[in-house]
């Protein structure tokens, strides 16, 4: 059964509506909204469905349906019968933490019943069995995440444009880590409070964090030495002059998806300037031109930075961590590659899984755990 596939769920056929997931009273009242915390998951029919859960998602007003990132279809919900309860009893697979949001009329909405967002129109669902994410706190849609408060205005000549680049001191300051899609880990996951929470429990020594913010993704995150010597030649002396602690020799590169691409890029070719990688989902599927492919992860595997490292560089002074969701079925052949081929070039390699499919909200326990371990 797929996960968008309608469920004779919990809720169907009885007479106590979602009493099941702990919310009795009749959908629809005053009564029963007051109470209202969703999501909530019960376990699955093993027998009729495999197993994992079945996890129940509440919507008042109005027809909608969940669009859940990189993870399935969007679901549409059902109404309870002519009230305002519209629902849903999706079926997920143990171990899955994934973003989500409520489309109503083409506009996107966080889950009001759901405590934990990531920005201002999302939400994050967890199966029980999801491992926890302690110094991630909960945040609701409706919060203001603190902001660094040194910035420093990069204008580029290699890249081109001006950007605000956020330089944020951890414990005080250390050795530089890089966030490429810093403004994801600014503005929708709480990344400041949480470094500072891992450097305060002892898991990580200080570090001065810089967000870098990105443009243009796919251009600037592709194979390609632009970034690398911009990072290199403008943006790193601008950190230094900021009277922050910066120590650039034991810099680490944190990068997502196209970021952990553009991570492991630059640790193959400015081994002098990368030696660090903490990298999540990287997207090892890329040659050139495959994003104009009708289906980019068919190409071969390992794409660009498989066949580089078949060149078998020496890797022996590069540190890397590697992650990739354990729900990311298509991406973990091409990661699997990579992984084995880093190896075998000499670098000190870190496997691990996450408990998501191709989702931040899975990463961001990896990013702190990894960062600190290539840190050593």
């Amino acid at each position: 059964m797929r996960p968008t596939d309608p469920l004779s769920g919990p809720a169907a056929g009885t007479g106590h509506a979602f009493a099941a997931y702990g919310l009795p009273g009749e959908p629809g009242t005053d009564a029963f909204w007051a109470a209202a915390r969703t999501p909530v998951s019960v376990p699955a029919n093993k027998a009729e469905n495999g197993g994992g859960w079945v996890t129940l998602f509440l919507w008042r007003g109005s027809p909608a349906s969940i669009g859940f990132e990189s993870w399935s279809e969007p679901v549409p919900l059902r109404r309870w019968d002519d009230t305002d309860c519209w629902y849903a009893e999706v079926r997920m697979p143990a171990r899955l933490r994934v973003t989500y949001r409520f489309l109503v009329d083409g506009t996107a909405y966080a889950d009001p019943f759901n405590p934990a967002g990531a920005g201002g129109d999302r939400s994050i669902a967890a199966t029980p069995d999801a491992p926890a994410q302690p110094h991630w706190p909960a945040i609701g849609a409706g919060d203001v995440l603190p902001l660094p408060r040194t910035r420093v205005r990069w204008s580029s000549e290699r890249l081109g444009g001006r950007r605000t680049v956020r330089v944020h001191p951890a414990g005080g300051g250390g050795p530089v880590v890089l966030l490429l899609d810093g403004d994801d880990w600014l503005y929708l996951h709480p990344a400041v409070t949480a470094f500072d929470s891992a450097v305060a429990r002892g898991e990580m020594p200080p570090v001065t964090l810089v967000f870098l913010p990105t443009r243009d993704r796919e251009a600037e995150f592709g194979c390609r030495p632009g970034l690398w010597e911009a990072v290199r030649d403008e943006l790193l002396p601008l950190v230094a002059q900021t009277g922050l602690p910066a120590d650039r020799d034991r810099l680490v590169v944190a990068g997502q998806s196209l970021g952990g691409l553009s991570a492991m890029y630059a640790a193959l070719e400015f081994p002098d300037l990368v030696s660090r990688v903490a990298c999540q989902s990287g997207a090892f599927w890329w040659t050139s031109g495959a994003t104009e492919s009708a289906d980019p992860l068919g190409g071969p595997v390992g794409g660009a930075v498989a066949a580089r490292l078949r060149e078998r560089p020496d890797l022996s002074g590069l540190r890397v961590a590697f992650d990739v969701g354990e729900h990311e079925t298509r991406m973990l052949p091409h990661c699997e590659r990579v992984e084995a081929l880093a190896e075998r070039a000499g670098a000190t390699v870190r496997v691990s899984r996450s408990a998501s499919g191709h989702d931040r909200a899975g990463w961001r326990h990896a990013l702190l755990r990894d960062v600190a371990w290539a840190l050593g």
